[in-house]
């Protein structure tokens, strides 16, 4: 393949389209708000994201590389089809559910992360704990498009895969870097246009190729390979429905769709905002799943691509920008080339501004340094920034599992995250004991299921397993969501069991080393105690607001009624009225 001088041109100037729009809204970032909380107007833009660029963001948030690949990918196998592609449906639920029943709990207690009300029930320690498994969803999500980017590039352009993927980095973590949020939020509405028009330009000349045979026939009869539209086995149904729970439900609790929930000017608008997102994740389908439903109706050999057909080369991943490349125009592949690596970086963007925007202020700012200056926390975003892209773009060039990686991460996202989230909101009476447990047993059934995608056997054999052509163990019992619903039972049991046994006199306090369930008047509780004399403004669900945030650990969140048994406590009042 030749190196086309005119991709690579398009690449640049597009590149230096994004750059340009993400340095722009950086410079709207410094012109905006106080200077006494610009750490947090990276964070959350401010919070008055409007629902036009908020919508547009969430949605190009979720449609990312990944996305847009793997949709294709999945209606071009032949074992799998339409059948097995539930990324659209299963992400459009998942902002359904997360606008329902999420988004204005989170958005009008103000918290400014997704870890804050696991911090500030739980503690510190926890906070932490599920820091991990956060961070490396974002990291290894990350680090799996940037891969995923560098092998389209090549494939269209005949560059180096490594120079691609370095180049993509570094724009996505400068413009990150200088704007924050702001930069990330406008990018993405230049990015999701860019997909939109790149790929719905393709698929009419892609679809008009003679090697193509009509996709209306392709779907239920088989021409040159299944039928794309799939079926699904009695065996494979367990299998499934766990892969759609966990797109539907793993996909709520992410700092990536929390972040645009929390930037909204009102609860409202966070709820409104996740609606448009589920819509928009729809749409922007359509033209991946005809792509695929293209590549599996072409006569390859009639082609310039040849013999043997990208399935039978262990190509399917690639099988979108193949189709850009060899059934669409030169000129046309090159402007659906845009559109992919715009894909992938504005997922990218989101997913490295997440890790950092949870470092700065859960690690760094309430655990260790919680007298730190603004100044200071914007000055750790931005090395953060740079440490956790510079890490994600290794692990792209480095990692030769790294969707493996990102599967296992996405799976303890479901498993740990989803269920801590759901008691810490809507189970009252939850403490750390209870989370901590849940935390324990739900990593404990998930690794022990295996991951094929390591080649990680398994420990626990479930009903259904068998063994691949790769001598690995496959479960098709839905293990997954057992893990989930299991952390989540257990959370709630120990909680209560935990209160039941220090309330009434069965465990002395001084064992409360967690100061969860005795020990009100703990330094910790001391320190939430006193965010009941926050003068905080009070969120207004129904206006856009600005609401003002002190630095301090004592003044760092708005969730007032969540502390009313504080209120209520004798050892408390009597402090307060000293």
């Amino acid at each position: 393949m030749a190196f086309h001088v005119e991709g690579l041109v398009a690449i640049v100037v597009f590149y230096l389209a994004i750059l340009a729009v993400g340095i722009w809204a950086a410079w709207k970032t410094k012109n905006t708000g106080s200077e006494g909380d610009r750490s947090e107007a990276i964070i959350v833009g401010g919070r008055d994201i409007g629902l036009l660029v908020g919508g547009f963001t969430m949605t190009a948030t979720w449609v990312g590389g990944g996305y847009i690949n793997g949709t294709a990918e999945a209606v071009y196998v032949p074992d799998y089809g339409l059948a097995w592609a539930q990324a659209p449906i299963g992400y459009s639920l998942s902002l359904i559910l997360g606008g329902l029943f999420f988004a204005k709990p989170m958005r009008s207690k103000g918290y400014v992360t997704m870890l804050d009300p696991f911090q500030q029930l739980y503690g510190k320690r926890m906070g932490g704990l599920l820091f991990i498994p956060a961070l490396m969803g974002e990291m290894f999500w990350a680090a799996a498009i940037f891969s995923a980017l560098g092998a389209t590039i090549s494939v269209i352009i005949d560059i180096n895969v490594n120079i691609s993927v370095i180049i993509s980095a570094l724009i996505a973590t400068m413009y990150t870097l200088v704007g924050g949020l702001y930069s990330v939020a406008y990018t993405d509405v230049v990015q999701l246009f860019c997909i939109f028009l790149g790929l719905w330009i393709s698929v009419p000349f892609a679809m008009s190729h003679p090697a193509v045979t009509d996709i209306g026939l392709t779907a239920v009869h088989q021409v040159y390979q299944a039928p794309w539209l799939g079926s699904i086995n009695s065996l494979d149904i367990y299998t499934w429905l766990d892969n759609f729970f966990l797109l539907t439900l793993g996909g709520i609790p992410w700092q990536a769709y929390f972040q645009r929930v929390l930037s909204s000017s009102s609860a409202t608008y966070a709820q409104v905002l996740s609606f448009l997102a589920a819509f928009g994740c729809l749409v922007m389908a359509i033209p991946a799943v005809l792509i695929g439903a293209i590549g599996a109706s072409t006569a390859w050999n009639q082609t310039d691509y040849g013999v043997p057909d990208p399935k039978s080369k262990k190509e399917a991943d690639m099988i979108l920008p193949i189709v850009l490349q060899y059934l669409c125009p030169v000129y046309i592949s090159f402007f659906g080339l845009g559109a992919v690596s715009a894909a992938v970086m504005s997922s990218a963007d989101s997913s490295i501004l997440s890790a950092s925007s949870m470092f700065a202020r859960n690690i760094y700012q309430l655990s260790f340094r919680q007298n730190a200056s603004d100044r200071e926390i914007v000055w750790v975003m931005r090395i953060t920034v740079l440490l956790f892209g510079a890490s994600a773009t290794a692990m792209a060039l480095l990692a030769s599992s790294v969707y493996g990686l990102w599967y296992l991460s996405s799976d303890l996202v479901y498993i740990i995250i989803f269920p801590q989230l759901l008691c810490v909101l809507f189970i009252k009476g939850t403490n750390t004991y209870g989370a901590i447990a849940g935390y324990l047993f739900g990593l404990v059934l998930r690794i022990t299921g295996g991951e094929p995608y390591l080649y990680l056997q398994p420990l626990i054999y479930y009903p259904g397993w068998y063994q691949d052509d790769n001598n690995i163990y496959v479960q098709r019992f839905p293990f997954k969501t057992l893990a989930m619903l299991t952390s989540f039972i257990t959370n709630v049991i120990v909680s209560y069991l935990a209160k039941y046994l220090f309330e009434s006199g069965t465990l002395p306090p001084k064992l409360d080393f967690l100061d969860a369930v005795v020990a009100r008047y703990s330094r910790e509780h001391m320190d939430k105690a006193t965010l009941v004399k926050s003068d905080n403004i009070v969120l207004n669900e129904l206006a856009p607001v600005n609401p003002r945030h002190s630095l301090t650990l004592s003044s760092t969140f708005t969730n007032k009624e969540a502390f009313n048994y504080v209120d209520s406590s004798p050892e408390l009042s009597n402090i307060e009225d000293n």
